[in-house]
């Protein structure tokens, strides 16, 4: 997943159901689509941050780099 440019003291909205549009951002299509609610995050800085795009992230919405292995 690309960097992504947060805002301090923004919250966002994680997709889990992978139907957004707004990808890695929530757009509520699960909520027609079916799928996991929304992960809520503050951002602790400005700047930009990996989020996950495989889904095998154990610190969801972050990166960790599971998707190398």
């Amino acid at each position: 997943m690309p960097v992504i440019e947060l805002v301090k003291g923004k919250t966002y909205k994680y997709c889990t159901c992978g139907h957004s549009a707004s990808m890695p951002f929530c757009d509520s299509a699960h909520v027609t689509k079916g799928g996991g609610k929304p992960i809520l995050f503050t951002a602790e800085k400005d700047g930009g941050v990996a989020l996950c795009g495989c889904g095998k992230s154990s610190n969801k919405p972050y990166c960790d780099g599971s998707h190398n292995g």
